[in-house]
């Protein structure tokens, strides 16, 4: 890929300020790459990376399989942020722990691993953003794994939906996608769902759920909490 041209790299620095002390020559390894869904990868569990990655645009999944082969969402990489789990691995030197997913287009900055580590000694900002996105996402997956171990699926589902339909009042969303999100069944889900609708609480058609009484979404939060 050609160099990066000094607007690429300003614009890199506004979107991660950790990034501000590092001079214009030393970016000449870095890559800026566009990717899609359809982007062939190999960021899978086990994999040994070649390259730190931070998402410019676009949103990632990342996400564990288990041996059951049942998915689970730990968390999304959007504009702005870095996978956590990745950078752990580099700095490691250990195999991957999870797997990635493209949801929508995105344009990603690739460094490589010697690159990235060798930015890790010397430029202090950089350092203290890694750390504290790991201790950001530290804290959100340990909230999804005390859900996971113990809360109902009800409640689980029902501040799923509450959360995502913030501002809107219906989801795109199937019931298949849903339970990888909650890293359940889809039997479960739909069993659930068809609860809540003969409750009122949700309308169910293909491929959407409407969230006519997101206040009653509320009450079941409590209601199990």
């Amino acid at each position: 890929m050609p160099a990066l041209l000094d607007s690429h790299i300003s614009e890199l620095v506004r979107l991660f300020p950790c990034f501000s002390s590092v001079p214009r020559e030393a970016w000449r390894l870095a890559e800026l790459a566009p990717v899609t869904p359809d982007t062939p990868h190999t960021i899978r569990e086990g994999h040994m990376l070649q390259h730190a990655m931070f998402v410019v645009s676009g949103s990632i999944r990342i996400y564990k399989i288990s041996p059951a082969g049942r998915e689970i969402t730990l968390y999304r990489v959007r504009g702005g942020q870095s996978c956590v789990l990745m950078m752990a691995s580099i700095l490691g030197e250990m195999e991957y722990e999870a797997s990635a997913s493209i949801e929508t287009e995105a344009e990603v900055l690739l460094l490589p691993v010697d690159v990235f580590k060798h930015w890790m000694d010397l430029y202090a900002p950089l350092r203290q953003y890694i750390y504290k996105q790991i201790v950001e996402r530290m804290t959100s997956v340990t909230q999804l794994l005390e859900n996971v171990a113990f809360q109902p699926i009800p409640y689980r589902i029902a501040e799923y939906l509450w959360l995502q339909s913030a501002h809107a009042d219906s989801l795109q969303l199937t019931h298949e996608q849903l339970a990888i999100e909650l890293g359940t069944s889809r039997e479960v889900v739909t069993r659930t769902l068809r609860s809540f609708a003969s409750d009122g609480v949700v309308a169910l058609s293909r491929g959407r759920i409407g969230i006519p009484k997101r206040d009653a979404l509320l009450k079941i939060i409590e209601r199990h909490s």
